[in-house]
Formats: C-alpha cells, structure tokens, sequence
C-alpha cells in the first residue's frame, strides 16, 4: 500500500519553528499565536494519523513540529508573565531608561 504525507506536517513543522523564534522577537506574543496555530493543526493531523498510521509516511515530521510548538508556547508565556511584571512594577521603564543610555553612548 502506497503512504502519503500528512495535510499538515509541513505546516505545523514551519508554524513550529515560527513560533519558537517569534518568542524571542516579540515579547512572546507572536510566538504564542504561531504555536497555537501549529499544535491545534498537530493535533488535527494526529488524530488522521491515529486512524490509519500505515498510511501516513511523515509522521516523525508531525511530532518535531508539535515539540516546537509546545517549545515555543512555553517560552512565550515565560516572557509574556516577564513582561507583565516589569510593567506591573515599573521594571520596564527602567530597562528602556538604560537602553536608551546605553544607545546614546554609543553614537
């Protein structure tokens, strides 16, 4: 019996990884969104794969991509509850005071 790929793996690989860079890059919201995109895809794809596993040839794929995701989820809610409470306690301003300083001295 010939195997075909699963709809999703390639999506939810690249959403994976998306969503573990866009953590970093903007504060975790970004990265949130994207993981969540790409585990409720997995999901959807591992319930197809679950089905008829013989079927499916790129299920190794499947799981790489949801890993990241969950990855990139947890890293951005870590950032997320950081920069809610730099706000909350005026960390924030502080940071961006010492930012500015540090960008001043160096032009």
């Amino acid at each position: 019996m010939e195997q075909t790929k699963l709809p999703n793996a390639t999506i939810v690989l690249v959403l994976g990884i998306l969503s573990f860079i866009g953590c970093c890059c903007t504060n975790g919201f970004a990265g949130l969104v994207l993981g969540g995109i790409s585990l409720f895809l997995a999901n959807k794809d591992e319930k197809l794969y679950r089905k008829n596993p013989e079927n499916y040839s790129n299920h190794g794929q499947l799981k790489t991509g949801k890993i990241l995701s969950i990855i990139g989820i947890v890293l951005s809610l870590i950032l997320i509850a950081v920069y809610i409470y730099a706000k909350s306690t005026g960390i924030y301003e502080e940071w961006m005071e010492r930012y500015m300083e540090q960008l001043e001295q160096l032009q």
